[in-house]
């Protein structure tokens, strides 16, 4: 079991299950639940439901999967000799855990180990994104952006069709902010009657789509409203990232470092084979398929 024991991390991590739940929960007892409408209920319930398991075991596979940590401490003569290196050849030494540095490996001074292709370290899976769980990070974001978007919809379509009855207090404060800024009685009076009228065919009782008080289910809702629309941009532009330093091949420190390419390079679906595994199939899109990325080769130290 690979588990980082850091304090900022392990609260992140509570932070993300903790939102998702208070998503499930609004969601579910707030708008599906109270619905008279059964089907609309039903299915949406499955859909949201489904996104969040998946991105919660997509969130477990990348917080409990070895990144790609190099052994601690390997850096012995006699590791060295058995490496059989060539004349000119040459092998770097981490200095700060002691192991021999694979091409393209960092050290982490979170995990406190050198990493294989690490991109970086991500707080909210407390874990580092590596060679070996990119594939489950890059689902968690999926998911966690597809989760906030149908959340989004679906309040949407909840404040539209559930709250007609807050219509007419609604109205009023309009009417005194216009007659505040200089509309005649009669004007008002005129623009009163036309509200009236077209509120009649939008009357819904709230009690059919909540079962809190409408005080609550609107700042339950508000704040529901808040998370997703943060969380959907936030992870929008992480698996885009991602997905752009996939197919280039290139990890997020090899950019903001701007290192010379010593590897070979690769068409972009190759790359996406690498890390979602061969061939393509269902199983990309699933966090409990480990992908097959050919065996490792231990002995990739020398550059």
């Amino acid at each position: 079991m690979w588990f980082i024991r850091d304090g900022c991390g392990i609260a992140c991590a509570i932070v993300t299950w903790f939102l998702v739940l208070y998503a499930e929960f609004v969601v579910l007892f707030v708008m599906l639940i109270p619905s008279r409408d059964y089907v609309y209920s039903v299915i949406n319930g499955i859909v949201f439901n489904l996104l969040a398991f998946l991105a919660l075991a997509s969130h477990c596979r990348a917080m409990l999967t070895d990144p790609g940590a190099v052994p601690k401490g390997n850096a012995t003569k006699e590791f060295i000799e058995s490496l059989q290196l060539k004349p000119g050849q040459v092998v770097y030494k981490c200095p700060k855990c002691c192991s021999i540095k694979p091409d393209r490996a960092h050290h982490c001074s979170v995990c406190k180990r050198c990493i294989r292709k690490m991109d970086h370290h991500c707080p909210w899976v407390n874990n580092c994104v590596g060679e070996n769980n990119q594939k489950y990070f890059v689902l968690f974001t999926m998911y966690i952006a597809l989760i906030s978007l149908h959340a989004l919809i679906m309040v949407g379509f909840h404040f539209l069709h559930c709250f007609e009855e807050d219509w007419t207090r609604a109205n009023l404060i309009l009417l005194d902010l216009l007659q505040a800024f200089g509309l005649t009685r009669e004007e008002t009076a005129e623009v009163r009657i036309f509200l009236h009228e077209k509120k009649q065919p939008l009357k819904v009782s709230s009690t059919e789509c909540s079962s809190f008080s409408p005080p609550t289910t609107v700042i339950l809702l508000i704040l529901l409203c808040f998370e997703g629309l943060l969380f959907l941009i936030f992870t929008s532009v992480m698996f885009g990232t991602q997905v752009h330093s996939i197919c280039t091949d290139e990890t997020g420190i090899e950019q903001l470092k701007k290192e010379e390419r010593r590897w070979a390079k690769k068409t972009k679906w190759m790359n996406m084979k690498a890390v979602f595994g061969h061939p393509f199939s269902l199983g990309w899109a699933s966090p409990f398929a480990t992908p097959d990325q050919g065996k490792a080769d231990p002995y990739q130290y020398v550059v």
